[in-house]
């Protein structure tokens, strides 16, 4: 396989027809995922928020299709979940419940309406004949037969609604409760009609998006979306966001950690052909959350973070994937990791690794467009959310205007 030369950026930078549409491709790509995994803390609804209710989810693919089809997931799930139903339509609008109820229509499994998950599984919904374009909201409804256990993607920085009964072809949910979490889904994929690319974003809370807009839909991800469908020359590539807040490489966190998901979340995405791996920090930050370490603790951190970037590489690789590596972003001045000049050298002896040419296919130095030049162990001002970690909405813009598309041809 040929091998991509390391690039470092400047700061610049049934009911329902199962039928094939005609002259279209018979390969499917996920246009829009979240990462689903056991909810914990805060981020877990009270009991029987969900009982016998219908939620409604809004999502945007990143590509066109032909037809699409949802992938749900009771991954987390210890025992079987029951979907009474379910329904796809186009919503008003990335904040609102309301829908185009004129394209409302039922979703089957198998022809069936109703839907029961086994533990620990993932289940498509058979294809339905609706366009998808790229950017726009689709409303995903979903009824609960009982109480499900909860599998979530809980930093959605979406808002999702819920009310007892079946309201799957409800125009409006007139007075429904919210919450800003994804539950139970997994993908939306689209069937394109031309050749097509998919780039899956690996990372933490920078790449799920912390402090940006909810409803906004302005993560770097989003960003780099809509200079994809700008881009003539491009529209056929999709980007989705495999983002979990706090993850981490080596252990779990707030969800699994990444080499743990890297099958599910990047590898077993339809049309999957380039990732792009931003991952490390909570490894650097919690290495001395609560108490100082050796020097050579410090260098055998190092050692395992980088090897499990070689696991990555060598993993995605093996399956045709071209792997992009995006180097880590400062984070002195954080109020909960406290970095020193002990972690600020991990992430400096990290990031010469990312860069070194021959290890990642390409390099996306997100350290160089996001730092302080005058203090560049820290966030450039302008680019800080407020906690010397995560990026602001401008922050976010700037990662995403500075990533050069034709990495992706």
């Amino acid at each position: 396989m040929n091998r991509w030369s390391a690039l470092l950026l400047p700061l610049a930078l049934s009911a329902t027809p199962i039928a094939h549409a005609r002259d279209c491709s018979a390969d499917w790509v996920s246009a829009w995922a979240s990462s689903q995994f056991r909810p914990t803390g805060d981020a877990e609804l009270p009991s029987g928020t969900l009982r016998d209710q219908t939620l409604r989810q809004i999502v945007r693919p990143s590509m066109d299709g032909n037809r699409i089809r949802v992938r749900f997931s009771n991954v987390a799930g210890t025992r079987p979940l029951q979907i009474a139903g379910a329904s796809i339509a186009r919503a008003q609008s990335s904040g609102s419940p309301t829908i185009d109820a004129a394209t409302s229509m039922p979703l089957r499994f198998d022809g069936r309406a109703a839907v029961i998950i086994p533990a620990g599984a993932d289940y498509l919904s058979d294809p339905v004949d609706m366009p998808a374009k790229a950017l726009e909201t689709i409303a995903i409804s979903l009824h609960y037969d009982g109480e499900p256990e909860q599998t979530s993607h809980p930093g959605s920085r979406a808002t999702s609604w819920h009310m007892p009964g079946d309201h799957l072809s409800d125009a409006t949910m007139a007075g429904a409760a919210h919450f800003d979490h994804w539950f139970n889904l997994a993908a939306l994929e689209v069937e394109p009609c031309a050749p097509s690319r998919l780039i899956v974003a690996l990372g933490d809370s920078i790449t799920d998006g912390k402090g940006s807009t909810t409803n906004g839909n302005d993560r770097w991800t989003d960003v780099l979306a809509k200079r994809l469908q700008a881009d003539p020359q491009r529209p056929g590539i999709a980007i989705v966001n495999q983002g979990i807040g706090g993850n981490r490489l080596l252990n779990d966190g707030l969800g699994p950690n990444a080499l743990a998901r890297l099958d599910r979340d990047v590898l077993a995405q339809p049309g999957v052909t380039h990732l792009i791996v931003l991952e490390g920090i909570n490894d650097l930050g919690t290495l001395t959350l609560e108490a100082p370490v050796s020097q050579a603790e410090h260098d055998a951190h190092v050692a395992r973070i980088i090897g499990a970037y070689r696991q990555i590489i060598a993993r995605a690789r093996a399956k045709g994937i071209k792997v992009i590596g995006g180097t880590i972003m400062p984070f002195v001045g954080n109020g909960y990791y406290h970095a020193n000049r002990d972690n600020e050298a991990d992430r400096q002896a990290v990031n010469a690794w990312i860069r070194t040419p021959g290890h990642f296919d390409a390099v996306v130095d997100f350290d160089r467009v996001m730092r302080d030049p005058v203090k560049p162990e820290r966030l450039l001002p302008a680019y800080d959310d407020g906690d010397a970690l995560h990026p602001s909405p401008a922050g976010y813009r700037a990662m995403g205007d500075a990533i050069p598309l034709n990495l992706f041809d």
